[in-house]
């Protein structure tokens, strides 16, 4: 059936003046038992109708997703899976990335899933800041922590001991996201620190529903952004944050700050850089509480 769909939905028809025929342009080279080497103009349309309703069907919401959707992200909308947890992080269920972003399904409880944030620190101890791509599908062209995703509904990232899953995942999101290759932050170098719970809407369709792990790791990286995820990168040492999150404050050069990434710069940040300097992050760690801000 995929194969068909692709042909019929891929391949150019030319009207024949003489028969009142579609013939084929570009045929692909099939067996003329499969298909005629022309199409009345009923079969087309037949054809066509039937193709918009099993696509219909058996996509659903992806029929109507907004036009101007980035094609990568409209994929990723689609292909990820992400971890439904209820509120005490206990794994419920799994649904697309779509559906878990929609305000309508976050304000009707049904889209709380896993996720985390990278704070990647290099060896002078500045901490490596992303502006989100201005084709993210929620809150783009702000600016945040290292890096910010999902772990997916899949083995390897739903390991719940010493919270291997996530690390794998923020491996895996640190080389599409940045270029970070996966021998400069190995997995056992993530220190998860906290959970955080928050909810956050984008705009009137999307927003934010997360049980966020919060992971630190101190490293020098050599860094090659992927301009679908990501429009700037920056470090910044303790002074220069706080200058950033002044003029957000005030709209000054237009600087915005993604809700999660300030809630955990209110509330942790700085107390956790002491630690980041010290080389005491595992002093700092409480993966017991899940810290509900707001």
């Amino acid at each position: 059936m995929a194969f068909n769909l692709k042909f019929v939905t891929t391949t150019a028809y030319k009207l024949n003046q003489l028969h009142s025929n579609f013939a084929l342009m570009n045929k692909p080279y099939i067996s003329p038992k499969i298909f005629p080497k022309t199409l009345s103009i009923s079969s087309v349309f037949l054809c066509s109708s039937f193709c918009r309703s099993f696509v219909s069907s058996t996509m659903g919401e992806a029929c109507t997703v907004d036009v101007t959707m980035d094609a990568v992200q409209r994929r990723l909308m689609f292909e990820d899976e992400c971890i439904l947890v209820d509120e005490g992080d206990n794994v419920v269920g799994h649904d697309t990335k779509y559906n878990c972003h929609l305000m309508e399904n976050i304000d009707a409880g049904k889209a709380l899933h896993r996720a985390f944030s990278v704070f990647l620190f290099n060896s002078k101890y500045e901490l490596l800041l992303q502006k989100r791509s201005a084709t993210k599908v929620t809150f783009p062209l702000v600016w945040t922590n290292t890096c910010c995703s999902h772990p997916l509904y899949r083995e390897s990232e739903l390991i719940q001991e010493d919270v291997h899953g996530v690390r794998n995942a923020a491996q895996r999101k640190l080389l599409d996201e940045l270029g970070i290759v996966a021998e400069d932050v190995p997995v056992d170098q993530f220190t998860p620190l906290g959970r955080i719970l928050y909810k956050a809407p984008s705009d009137g369709k999307w927003g934010e529903h997360e049980l966020d792990y919060l992971l630190f790791i101190v490293r020098d990286v050599s860094v090659n952004a992927n301009p679908d995820e990501v429009a700037d990168i920056k470090y910044v040492n303790r002074e220069q944050l706080k200058e950033i999150c002044r003029k957000a404050d005030t709209g000054e050069d237009g600087i915005k700050l993604s809700p999660w990434f300030r809630l955990v710069v209110d509330n942790f940040m700085y107390k956790w850089w002491d630690h980041v300097e010290n080389n005491t992050l595992e002093n700092a760690a409480d993966m017991k509480t899940i810290h509900k801000l707001s």
